[in-house]
């Protein structure tokens, strides 16, 4: 969480943000590495540079090849940061007041069309065994529900014992939603706890985890789900560059969206907090549409 050798200043700030703004563990260790990227290259570090030194330093960032995405969120933690200092009395000024945000083109979200989807699930059926029941039941609860693949793989077995029609999922932020399950992901789930319990020894205790592994977390990494959908990705005859597991959960929003679902209802779904990030699919589904009216139509016609 904490950037090694981290000045007490930057400690104090990122538990403030834990404690009091709930922020994930993974938007403290990003915070964590921002910080201590500026604090190495800031003469006297980040208590010491003034302004000057602070707005060469996110100057730079672009010439190192970094994306605005990771500029934007460096800027943010370094803007953040001071006006934590200020409000400490630890300083007088904020240095990054002038810094601007960089200008971040639209970036569509990566998606795969129904019958991709198909493809992926019938070769993860064409495995032998409990692997294969696995990644199937994977694969339909991403899609099915439209989980984060942290949701997903901390996923707890008990949560899925009674075969619900719905989880409780706790996403960004604490917060709680529903998150459907629909006929296929339920019966692939009874399918995978079937060949998850038999494949446990006798006597041996059972992992709290649906998705259990030899990872130091005890259960399946996002790192061996993504190799998992590659292989299934090549075998259905997809490019595996256009498959991962938080594609799974675009073709859940993009494909609700296609079939004439509320937005408002797939923010709910998605655990969007705010509705225009979820407003992205309609690009993604209106340019989808589009296509088919090009591809299909008897009158169209190119330009």
């Amino acid at each position: 969480m904490t950037p090694p050798l981290a000045p007490p200043q930057v400690e104090a700030f990122l538990e403030m943000m834990a404690v009091e703004r709930d922020a994930s563990p993974h938007t403290l260790s990003a915070y964590g590495r921002d910080l201590a990227d500026a604090e190495a290259a800031l003469s006297g570090g980040l208590m010491q540079a003034d302004e000057a030194a602070v707005e060469a330093w996110y100057a730079g960032l672009g010439a190192r090849g970094l994306s605005a995405a990771t500029q934007a969120r460096r800027r943010s933690a370094v803007r953040q940061f001071y006006r934590f200092a200020l409000g400490e009395g630890w300083r007088t000024d904020d240095p990054s007041r002038r810094l601007d945000a960089p200008k971040q083109g639209r970036s569509l979200p990566r998606t795969l069309s129904r019958d991709e989807i198909e493809g992926l699930l019938a070769a993860a059926s064409a495995r032998d065994g409990a692997a294969g029941l696995r990644l199937v039941a994977l694969v339909e609860l991403a899609y099915a529900s439209g989980l984060r693949v942290s949701e997903l793989l901390g996923l707890r077995v008990e949560a899925v014992r009674r075969d619900p029609a719905f989880l409780i999922v706790r996403g960004k932020g604490g917060k709680e939603r529903l998150a459907p399950l629909n006929a296929s992901a339920r019966e692939a789930v009874r399918a995978w706890l079937i060949a998850r319990d038999a494949a446990r020894p006798e006597k041996a205790p059972d992992s709290p985890w649906l998705f259990p592994s030899s990872s130091a977390k005890g259960h399946l990494t996002p790192r061996r789900f993504a190799q998992l959908l590659d292989q299934s990705a090549v075998d259905a005859g997809v490019d595996p560059a256009r498959v991962s597991p938080h594609v799974l959960r675009h073709a859940f929003a993009t494909h609700l969206l296609e079939g004439g679902a509320d937005l408002r209802v797939v923010q709910t779904l998605l655990g969007h907090a705010d509705i225009a990030t979820t407003q992205i699919y309609t690009h993604v589904a209106v340019d989808r549409l589009a296509q088919v009216v090009r591809d299909k139509h008897p009158l169209a016609r190119d330009d």
